[in-house]
């Protein structure tokens, strides 16, 4: 049994934003974050947190309930299950602080076995697919703007959820014929209307629509998913992994973000059990550095569609991790995590 001690460090960091990220519900240019580092037997793992409105943490939220993280009774690293139960029984809620910890878990993990996540989980990084590139709601000059800052991507993710839905993906098709997916962040709340948009999104070259109407209208979303021409994705409507059952006739995939479920290992399991249930899966992410980005990456070689721009979307990343070549993830090869800190 290895045998050590733990230390736990943490600090804020705020990201900017390259443009100002508007969806449905609201408008911001900068996300909150608090960087962590894990260390044992002088090996240090990192993680993160990103706060972005919506999930009700804060920095001080979080830097309150890591406060509260005691690893003292914890003398060998490998009882993830046990340790990261442990920090799950601290409070409720706080995903994103506990998967602050469970990256820097896994990362310190990795690095003490020398071996990147996807090789321990037996994924071929050479699988994972393309990333999408986010286009937020804006004006239709900004729009013009932003795609052709996403040149070198593939397929494009588009915010909906407002009155100017068809103006956005019009003003897109001025320019491209990409592949698009659309976010509508739960904007939508009458099941006939949003029918009708997927009718026409479907004629426009669009691939799923990600949670199109309020997760607590769960009978209207299994009705839209019934007659939907494309797959719908619930995000907001699935969190943790007790949501993926709920969510099974719903919808017909689920989207796992790594700040929403407590980190990589609850992630694994949200991915496994949807694939049980014959779902799709979506790995998304929140404005975030490349450490919680490459975190994610890791699950990429088994996901159908990946969301893991974050970091693009920043001017200030603290780490190098992830990169996207011609639109497609490259897993990171290092050991853990693959992430490299800058600063």
């Amino acid at each position: 049994m290895k045998s050590g001690k733990f230390t736990l460090r943490y600090r804020p960091y705020t990201l900017q934003l390259k443009h100002v990220f508007t969806v449905a519900a609201a408008s911001r240019s900068t996300t909150p974050v608090v960087l962590t580092e894990l260390e044992f037997d002088g090996i240090k793992g990192y993680g993160e947190a990103s706060m972005p409105p919506y999930l009700g943490e804060s920095q001080e939220s979080v830097l309150k309930f890591l406060d509260q993280v005691d690893l003292s009774r914890f003398n060998d690293p490998f009882l993830t299950a046990d340790i990261l139960a442990d920090i799950d029984n601290i409070a409720p809620n706080n995903t994103a602080a506990k998967a602050a910890v469970d990256i820097a878990l896994h990362d310190l993990l990795g690095k003490m076995m020398n071996t990147p996540w996807h090789r321990i989980w037996g994924f071929n990084p050479f699988n994972a697919p393309y990333t999408s590139f986010t286009i937020g709601i804006d004006t239709a000059e900004v729009v013009r703007q932003k795609v052709r800052e996403a040149e070198p991507y593939k397929i494009l993710k588009v915010k909906l959820g407002l009155d100017t839905d068809k103006m956005m993906i019009n003003t897109i098709r001025e320019i491209t014929d990409k592949p698009l997916c659309v976010d509508v962040n739960q904007g939508w709340t009458n099941r006939e209307k949003a029918l009708e948009m997927a009718h026409w999104l479907a004629e426009r070259g669009v691939l799923f629509l990600e949670q199109p109407m309020p997760k607590e209208q769960v009978d209207d979303n299994a009705w839209l998913t019934e007659h939907s021409p494309i797959p719908t994705v619930a995000d907001e409507a699935v969190q943790r992994l007790a949501d993926v059952q709920k969510a099974f006739g719903v919808y017909r995939g689920i989207n796992i973000k790594l700040m929403k479920c407590t980190g990589m290992r609850e992630a694994h399991q949200m991915a496994e059990l949807a694939r049980a249930l014959n779902m799709k899966v979506m790995l998304g992410c929140m404005t975030e550095t490349s450490c919680a980005i490459s975190a994610a990456a890791q699950l990429a070689p088994i996901v159908d569609w990946a969301d893991l721009d974050g970091a693009l979307l920043t001017s200030n990343d603290a780490f190098r991790g992830m990169e996207v070549v011609d639109g497609k993830i490259i897993v990171p090869d290092g050991p853990g995590i693959g992430a490299i800190l800058l600063s």
